[in-house]
């Protein structure tokens, strides 16, 4: 083939794709470090999805007094931990049929009386051998896992009584609050165990 030949004016070279630049590092946002900030740190209460990029000593100072309930009362804490319980999601009381709820057998029985276990149906006796029957004793609450687990979280039996728990309670707050314990994060989830503990005695009548 010549070189003057026609066909080489229709061939055509690829150029080289150009080097994709490489990724660049986000420098640490602590003040005076230039180090690469590899390590996500949380900005804090309502800003979810926003985070601070630090290095790794810097983001381990970062935490240590990181504090999510920084500027909240105690109250908002505890409402907080309430709404925790069902995902900060509305919750409505179970509704009673308006007829049923009325009834006088339904105003005048309680649980545990001898009038409500006979309307259960007891082939085997079970209930009965309880004592209910004879219309002598109590029935005694059975204690949930969680409620157990709650009254071992305040240090309390499920014998005590309300007084009691609002007492431990007040006592566990006051002790273990962040700001009684220089932020420590330990004294902190102490903090919102007792919470959450006294907020589900509470909706569970305990208290």
């Amino acid at each position: 083939m010549k070189l003057d030949s026609k066909y080489f004016d229709r061939i055509r070279t690829r150029r080289k794709r150009e080097q994709d630049a490489a990724p660049q590092t986000p420098t640490c946002q602590w003040d005076g470090c230039d180090k690469p900030g590899v390590h996500r740190a949380p900005v804090g209460r309502n800003a979810e999805n926003q985070f601070f990029l630090f290095c790794f000593e810097h983001v381990k100072e970062y935490n240590k007094g990181y504090n999510y309930f920084s500027g909240l009362s105690d109250s908002e804490i505890a409402r907080y931990q309430k709404e925790a319980i069902t995902g900060h999601r509305p919750t409505w009381t179970i509704g009673v049929n308006k007829a049923a709820k009325d009834a006088p057998r339904h105003a005048s029985t309680r649980s545990g009386s001898a009038a409500s276990f006979n309307r259960v149906k007891d082939p085997f006796g079970f209930v009965r051998e309880g004592g209910a029957a004879a219309g002598t004793q109590t029935a005694v609450r059975k204690v949930k896992t969680l409620e157990a687990k709650a009254f071992d979280t305040m240090g309390l039996t499920a014998a005590a009584t309300a007084a009691e728990i609002k007492s431990r309670y007040k006592e566990l707050v006051k002790k273990h609050h962040p700001d009684a314990n220089g932020g420590d994060r330990g004294s902190e989830e102490r903090f919102r165990a007792v919470i959450q503990a006294y907020q589900l005695l509470k909706q569970s009548g305990f208290c």
